[in-house]
């Protein structure tokens, strides 16, 4: 707690704090344009990653993430941004073709503790 680091945190534990606490815990502390820019991105996870998809949604969240991303990069550092940050844009594809991604995602793997004895 004195460092202000979290530590331990898997994949599932980063996509709950991004799509449920940021949008929360940063709203009085940082200025408007990049708390709604946060936010944007944080409600895009929460509706791609719902159990239920509408195709006329997914194509209505595919013209949002572009802009959502480009007010990302006005606010942040062109140095922040390498070919991670446009996966977004290419998860609603994989979202219409694949469906839903309970089914298709690592969390439960990831969860367990394989040990081999050698």
């Amino acid at each position: 707690m004195e460092e202000c680091r979290l530590y331990g945190m898997k994949s599932h534990d980063c996509h709950v704090f991004m799509q449920t606490i940021i949008p929360l815990a940063y709203r009085d502390l940082l200025l408007k344009g990049i708390w709604d820019a946060l936010t944007e991105i944080s409600y895009f996870f929460r509706d791609i990653c719902s159990s239920k998809l509408n195709v006329n949604h997914i194509e209505m969240l595919e013209t949002n993430i572009i802009e959502t991303t480009c007010k990302l990069e006005m606010i942040f550092s062109p140095l922040f941004f390498d070919s991670m940050e446009y996966l977004p844009i290419h998860l609603l594809f994989e979202a219409k073709v694949g469906g839903p991604v309970q089914y298709r995602w690592m969390y439960s793997f990831e969860r367990l503790d394989i040990t081999v004895a050698i």
